[in-house]
């Protein structure tokens, strides 16, 4: 049995939202060194605040000021931090219950090593030197060492919220979140060798035993019936456009000029659409049905693109059961 392929693989995208009064004030009061939760239904004070009650759903915007020192409830060591996390050298995470609040708070706790942590130690937020509105302006928190803050504490403040009315000067009114998550991924026996024989110029399927579909890219599995497939079927190279989408947004690290097309294609000998950019042909001529091949680059371990191959459109109802 020949090694299974692996690869690192990173998927990162900016998340842009808008944010309603709530979350508003409460990041706009983060940069002005104000954490402030809201008041519940139950009476409860909720941190971070929500824009809906968790009890009832109906909409909340009682706003109180909380304090800035509480009490870890719960706690998990990272000995690793990864990239992007709020501090480079090893930390907790931990939820903390700030004094005031009914509900924890999760987030880093600068602390020289797992011994130094506890369930029920007082700490409170070193705030950043920098702050724009977001979660990040709580730098961290670290043990509270001040008097009268030092040791532990039962998991209840007897600290008093204040009302707050949420206004600043100069709300943040958005967020842009960078959302990454980069890992190995493994494509398993199946899609190694589908890949491996791509990089031959081949495109390999697998034929179920029971429906005797032919599925590319194989998947190990018929999805179907449940069985395990493992008969090799070569298959195209050549197949029908079944249906499309034209993209107008340049994607970032990608060398494509917009408007481009990105399709589902039926090889020839496949009961599986396989997805591919198509090129040589204006994004507008497109169309289903339009027949198509692949292109390879020189050195290329994967079709580049697929263009047209100057046939006859395929019938609609050849394909229509791979729409």
């Amino acid at each position: 049995m020949s090694e299974v392929l692996t690869a690192p693989l990173v998927v990162e995208f900016p998340f842009t939202r808008s944010l309603g009064p709530v979350q508003s004030a409460f990041l706009t009061g983060l940069r002005e060194r104000t954490v402030l939760g809201v008041t519940a239904s139950d009476g409860r004070v909720v941190v971070p605040p929500t824009e809906y009650d968790p009890v009832t759903a109906e909409e909340i915007r009682d706003l109180v000021e909380v304090g800035s020192a509480g009490t870890v409830t719960t706690w998990a060591w990272n000995p690793s931090p990864r990239r992007g996390q709020p501090l480079a050298t090893p930390f907790a995470w931990v939820l903390v219950r700030l004094d005031g609040a009914d509900t924890a708070l999760l987030h880093a706790l600068d602390a020289p090593g797992p011994d130094a942590v506890r369930t029920g130690m007082r700490v409170r937020i070193r705030w950043a030197a920098q702050r724009t509105g977001a979660i990040t302006d709580i730098a961290c928190f670290e043990p509270d060492g001040s008097p009268g803050g030092e040791g532990e504490a039962s998991l209840c403040g007897d600290a008093q919220p204040i009302p707050h009315d949420g206004e600043f000067t100069d709300p943040v009114t958005g967020i842009t979140a960078p959302a990454r998550l980069d890992y190995t991924y493994a494509p398993g026996r199946a899609q190694s060798r589908y890949l491996r024989a791509l990089a031959d110029h081949k495109t390999i399927g697998e034929r179920c035993p029971s429906c005797r579909k032919v599925y590319v890219p194989p998947r190990g599995a018929c999805p179907t019936c449940g069985v395990a497939t493992a008969t090799q079927v070569e298959v195209g190279p050549r197949g029908t456009v079944t249906t499309f989408c034209i993209v107008n947004i340049k994607a970032k690290n990608l060398d494509i000029e917009v408007p481009y097309v990105y399709a589902h294609i039926a090889l020839d000998g496949a009961d599986l659409a396989l997805h591919a950019r198509i090129g040589g042909i204006p994004y507008d001529r497109v169309r289903m049905g339009l027949r198509v091949e692949p292109v390879w680059t020189e050195d290329g371990r994967f079709p580049d693109h697929y263009r047209p191959t100057g046939e006859p459109d395929a019938d609609y109802d050849s394909y229509k059961e791979l729409v």
